[in-house]
C-alpha cells in the first residue's frame, strides 16, 4: 500500500488549484521587487516542473529562455496568462502521474546523482508553491480588497464553483 504517496497526491491537488486561483485573480504586471508578477508565476511553475522530480535531470520547456526562471534576470520572452495556465496544467498532470508511479519506500530514496530524497524534493515544492502563491495573493488583496479563494482540502474545492474570491 502506498499510503504516504496517496496522502501527498491528495494534498498536491489543492496546492495547484491555489496557484491557478492566484493566476486567475492577480495583476500580472504588478511589480514584485522590480519584476512583473507573471515572472514569479513562471518561476513557481518552472520550479515545480524541475524540482518535484530531479532537478539534475531536466529538459527546459520549449518556450524557456536561459535564466528566465529567475525573475531578476531580464528575458525577451513574455508568457500570457493562458500560456502560464497551460504550463501549470501540464506540470500538475505530470506531477500527479509521477506520484502514481512512486511507492512509499521510494520517498526515502535519492534519484541518481541527486543529493535530496524524493520526499525532500516534494516537501521543498510544497513550501515553494505555497510561499509564492501567498505572495501573489497578497498583491491581489492589496489591489482589490478581495481575498482569493483558498482550497485547503477536497471539502473546500467546491467553494471555487461560486467565485474566485472569498465573499
Amino acid at each position: 500500500m502506498n499510503t504516504l504517496c496517496m496522502i501527498i497526491k491528495e494534498q498536491l491537488y489543492p496546492n495547484f488549484v491555489n496557484l491557478e486561483t492566484a493566476i486567475r485573480t492577480y495583476d500580472r504586471n504588478a511589480l514584485i521587487c522590480g519584476s512583473p508578477a507573471w515572472r514569479y508565476v513562471y518561476h513557481t511553475i518552472h520550479s515545480a516542473d524541475k524540482w518535484f522530480f530531479d532537478p539534475f535531470v531536466y529538459d527546459e520547456p520549449e518556450f524557456h529562455e536561459k535564466g528566465m526562471d529567475n525573475p531578476d534576470n531580464p528575458c525577451s520572452v513574455q508568457l500570457s496568462d493562458k500560456e502560464l495556465l497551460d504550463y501549470l496544467y501540464a506540470v500538475k498532470d505530470k506531477t500527479l502521474r509521477f506520484m502514481d508511479s512512486l511507492t512509499d519506500d521510494m520517498l526515502s530514496e535519492k534519484p541518481e546523482n541527486c543529493p535530496y530524497t524524493r520526499l525532500e524534493l516534494v516537501l521543498r515544492q510544497f513550501r515553494h508553491i505555497s510561499f509564492h502563491t501567498g505572495m501573489i495573493n497578497g498583491l491581489t488583496i492589496e489591489k482589490t480588497g478581495k481575498f482569493p479563494v483558498y482550497a485547503g482540502d477536497s471539502n473546500s474545492m467546491s467553494r471555487l464553483e461560486n467565485s474566485l474570491y472569498d465573499e
